[in-house]
């Protein structure tokens, strides 16, 4: 292919794409750039594996911190290692993204892979990244029914006006004064992909902000469509889709009772392995006289069971488990389940059963996150943790699957809009949910399962925040029913999962994953309000366990205290070498921690100990006056007088004649090293040195 360049503007800035000049191997790759943000995407097609029966898409994000101009921090390790979270992140955000519009009947391995080259701290990698994928797969071979764009929203409230406005992919300092951060994946004229941070924020206002990117896409989209009638490749044959009759006559006839009642216990228990389903599919294969495999008899079974489930809903108004389509699950509560950890709560709804536990600890022990653009701390952690029980399954334990990173950053985000100030409360704070059962919204199961857990470790949060996953089933763009909280069996029968987590007063976060084409404004203005129902209700039952945070953190939490003493007295803090915290540290039993920003954080599990090494820091740190008094030990005595410690750090000089109403003569005459002493300030000379009399 010979080198092609095309230009378009976006918001003031250039996107440029450039085909056929790097990596040229591959079935397409794209040199893209906005601003002096810079990526390299490429796709690639293997074969057809026969032994698979999905479609292989893997989308890798590959972070390079010489894109930022930086070196590892490591002594030791220079090269980038396993993918950050924001790296799995943003491969997942893009996947999401691209993932609905490819054939069902597509079964080739495709990987596309974006390399980040350069970032400029403007301009979002992601999004860019979003955009030169959907035009790299446009111009490929590859059958796939975009273009898609991509684009970040952002909303901003003036303090004292209350005026509003939204802003187009905001930069980073923007993002700072900005409430929302909504990005919003789409087609023309559907949406695909929603990922959502908000401030507490009304559904109204992120409904406009989904309409401004719609309409923004539009526009990238028609660009990208331009470049792909200039130089995109003949796409490939899509396969017909494989049909076994054959299987079917026996499903729908001599087995129908039997799958009817497996479809009903699978979406009634937790777990996703159902010996039922595998003692029909061993029947199956023994009258056909093995004719077919189990993967065959299994996928015809599926696909009839996710018909039947779609038809049942549509025209019987039935859902597998019987509910109403408004209805959420059996909820049940608890918090305080372990003795020994700062907080914890069990959350239930239906067979996913979630248990969250909450550590609090010093801010010393923040996540320092390394990435092209910088070191960043993170205060607030959520892990989401599910092993292979939590599917009724047996498997390996593993570290943590793309998933599991996904769910728990979406539950964390949730959350972050409600924590208290660092000022206020200043802790570091880590969440952990174990999935102990899993049947569906096990992610929006953690959100609750974190706020009630934060609640009883007696973090003051601002509200309490619920989530809830919402499904499709649909006819037509006009003919469609929402279905509320939905199962697992709904989520893999269905067309959507709109996760959607907020307080009684707004949003804090959403995301949106589609197997259809895409959804229209009036259908998600019906998921929206049919959502805000769920979520009240969903509330109200956290509420009747714990409505508001415990006043007190718990006893085997440690207290923080963190201080900020004058920039010149830290020197005194930390004594010559080190002298002076290591004596208090060792003298109060806790841990004390001068930051590079000046401030000193004291933490420990004895309250009385941390008062007391905050009172002594104090001490050190406070200006002296004349005419005060202390308790002070004389540490060293000379001819003259006797030097007398008064607080942690500080001496000061009780002169012979200072000693006594007489003459003294010999020093240690009146006075023994380690002797407590009664002193007072009279006077401090122009270099700041204390000059004391002894009293009594």
């Amino acid at each position: 292919m010979k080198i092609i360049e095309e230009s378009f503007e976006i918001d003031g800035q250039k996107l440029t794409l450039q085909f056929g000049k790097l990596a040229q191997a591959v079935d397409t790759s794209v040199y893209a750039t906005l601003g002096d943000t810079a990526v390299l995407v490429t796709v690639a097609v293997g074969p057809e594996n026969p032994n698979i029966d999905y479609f292989p898409l893997s989308v890798e994000y590959a972070e390079k911190l010489y894109a930022g101009g930086l070196i590892k921090g490591s002594r030791w390790i220079k090269r980038e290692g396993r993918p950050s979270d924001y790296a799995v992140l943003t491969g997942r955000l893009i996947d999401r993204s691209i993932r609905p519009l490819f054939p069902k009947t597509y079964k080739k391995q495709v990987q596309v892979v974006i390399t980040l080259l350069s970032v400029d701290g403007v301009n979002d990698p992601a999004v860019l990244s979003a955009i030169a994928v959907s035009a790299a797969l446009s111009v490929s071979s590859i059958p796939w029914a975009g273009p898609i764009s991509t684009v970040r929203i952002g909303y901003i409230t003036s303090g004292e006006k209350k005026e509003t406005e939204f802003i187009l992919n905001p930069t980073e300092n923007e993002e700072e004064f900005s409430s929302l951060d909504l990005v919003v994946s789409s087609t023309k004229d559907k949406v695909l992909m929603i990922e959502t941070k908000a401030d507490i924020i009304k559904d109204e206002i992120i409904q406009e902000g989904i309409e401004m990117s719609k309409k923004e896409n539009q526009r990238i989209i028609e660009f990208i469509e331009k470049v792909a009638k200039k130089i995109g490749k003949k796409k490939d044959i899509v396969p017909d889709e494989k049909n076994y009759p054959e299987i079917l006559k026996l499903i729908k006839g001599k087995y129908a009772k039997p799958v009817a009642e497996a479809v009903k216990q699978e979406a009634e228990t937790a777990g996703s392995e159902d010996k039922m389903f595998q003692e029909i599919i061993s029947s199956i294969y023994e009258d056909l006289e093995k004719k077919y495999d189990g993967k065959q008899i299994m996928a015809t079974i599926t696909k009839n069971n996710y018909e039947t489930i779609k038809k049942n809903i549509l025209e019987k108004k039935t859902r597998p488990d019987g509910r109403k389509f408004d209805q959420v699950r059996d909820l049940h509560v608890e918090v305080s389940m372990l003795p020994r950890t700062h907080g914890s709560a069990l959350f239930q709804r239906g067979q996913t059963q979630i248990l969250s536990i909450t550590t609090l600890g010093s801010t010393t022990l923040e996540q320092l996150i390394e990435g092209p653009e910088g070191k960043e701390a993170k205060r607030y952690i959520h892990h989401y943790s599910d092993g292979p029980y939590s599917y009724g399954q047996v498997g390996r334990m593993m570290g943590p699957s793309r998933r599991a990173i996904g769910h728990g950053a979406l539950a964390e985000k949730a959350i972050e809009p409600v924590l208290p100030k660092v000022e206020d409360f200043p802790y570091a704070i880590r969440v952990v949910s174990e999935i102990l059962a899993e049947n569906g919204s096990s992610s929006m199961g953690s959100v609750s399962g974190s706020s009630l857990s934060l609640m009883d470790a007696g973090v003051p949060l601002k509200a309490t925040v619920a989530g809830v996953a919402m499904g499709l089933m649909s006819k037509s763009d006009k003919d469609y029913v929402v279905l509320t909280d939905i199962v697992g069996l709904e989520d893999f029968a269905g067309e959507m999962d709109f996760k959607i987590a907020g307080t009684a007063d707004g949003i804090t976060a959403i995301q949106l994953d589609v197997k259809n084409k895409g959804l229209t404004q009036e259908m998600i203005k019906d998921i929206f309000i049919q959502a805000n129902k769920a979520q009240l209700e969903i509330l109200a039952a956290m509420n009747k366990v714990i409505d508001k945070p415990r006043k007190e953190i718990s006893r085997y939490a440690p207290k923080v205290v963190v201080l900020t003493p004058p920039a010149d007295k830290i020197g005194e803090i930390i004594g010559p070498g080190g002298k002076n915290i290591r004596a208090l540290i060792a003298r109060t039993q806790t841990e004390i921690n001068v930051e590079d920003d000046g401030k000193v954080t004291v933490s420990g599990l004895d309250r009385a100990k941390v008062d007391e090494a905050v009172a002594q820091i104090n001490n050190i740190t406070r200006v002296i006056q004349v005419g005060e008094e202390f308790e002070g030990e004389v540490k060293r005595i000379l001819q003259f007088g006797a030097f007398v410690e008064m607080l942690p750090g500080k001496e000061g000089l009780v002169h012979v004649s200072k000693m006594g109403k007489g003459f003294v003569k010999n020093p240690y005459d009146v006075v023994k090293i380690g002797q407590k002493v009664r002193v007072k300030v009279y006077q401090i000379d122009s270099m700041g040195r204390i000059n004391l009399q002894m009293l009594g």
